[in-house]
């Protein structure tokens, strides 16, 4: 069963969809089965994959209002070995269609479902605002990647997106957690970086991933040429800092499905001890 992550932040210029296009080439270079879903209009995530957004036959437009399937309109990342859900500016028309029908919150995870078996990760980019497109990937997310860079008014904005998370746990999305906290555009010569990641870590503790993105010029390069900057510069640092990541990412999930094997285990155990202290039952000899 596919795990699926949406990266949210309603302010933009924060790294999101780097990190969603850098991420996926990162955990498919470690032979993970990915998924990059782009629910931003602006359909960088899908040009940042070398997919030419101009030039498609089927967008996410067509997954969430004709509800075609995932197989009909994803496209091969033949740069950085991920499937692309891709996006175009007709997704600037979803968000007014979606208001027309039924279950329009459910209907991306609705078609994520279908093809969970087939990913070990699906990513979805989610666009600078808190609207329907975004609550339509909160909704189908097991966990929300909260990509943050550490500037004065980032721990405003983050306050705005927890209660987000919140509502749509409670009212649509009962398994929906912070699955981690990302400092991107990271400078720790600058005085203000350190000071907010301190906030962040007393606030976040340990959803805050060790992983921090820096500042790095082939990070900005890369998108231009269509290629992941693992792809691009397999050496810089932010190539390595996306590396270092994944690999953080994949054995948070190990650890945390190994303890939850071992709750379960223990649940089992408690129980059956239980009803073997309980004696026979009404109607046994």
């Amino acid at each position: 069963m596919a795990k699926i992550f949406a990266v949210a932040n309603q302010k933009g210029g924060v790294g999101k969809t780097t990190t969603c296009i850098n991420l996926a080439a990162s955990l498919a270079a470690m032979k993970r089965r990915v998924l990059l879903v782009d629910l931003d209009p602006q359909g960088n995530a899908t040009m940042g994959s070398g997919v030419d957004k101009h030039e498609l036959e089927n967008s996410v437009y067509d997954l969430l209002i004709d509800q075609l399937p995932v197989s009909s309109v994803s496209a091969r990342s033949e740069v950085g070995g991920y499937d692309v859900v891709p996006a175009n500016g007709d997704l600037t028309a979803a968000e007014v269609h979606l208001l027309e029908v039924d279950g329009k919150e459910r209907r991306m995870r609705a078609a994520l479902e279908q093809v969970s078996g087939d990913y070990d990760y699906v990513l979805i980019d989610c666009p600078p605002s808190l609207n329907m497109l975004t609550l339509n990937g909160l909704v189908a997310a097991d966990g929300v990647i909260i990509a943050v860079q550490c500037e004065y008014f980032a721990l405003e904005g983050l306050s705005a997106l927890v209660r987000t998370i919140e509502m749509v746990r409670t009212a649509a999305n009962a398994d929906l957690a912070i699955a981690g906290v990302l400092r991107t555009m990271y400078d720790p010569r600058n005085s203000l970086t350190n000071d907010v990641s301190a906030q962040l870590q007393e606030f976040f503790g340990d959803k805050l991933y060790r992983t921090v993105i820096p500042r790095n010029v082939r990070l900005a390069e890369a998108p231009s040429h269509g290629l992941p900057v693992v792809h691009y510069d397999s050496q810089s640092r932010g190539a390595k800092a996306y590396l270092a990541l994944s690999g953080e990412l994949i054995r948070r999930e190990e650890y945390q499905s190994q303890v939850a094997v071992e709750a379960q285990s223990e649940t089992h155990t408690e129980t059956t001890t239980a009803n073997d202290n309980a004696g026979p039952a009404v109607g046994e000899y």
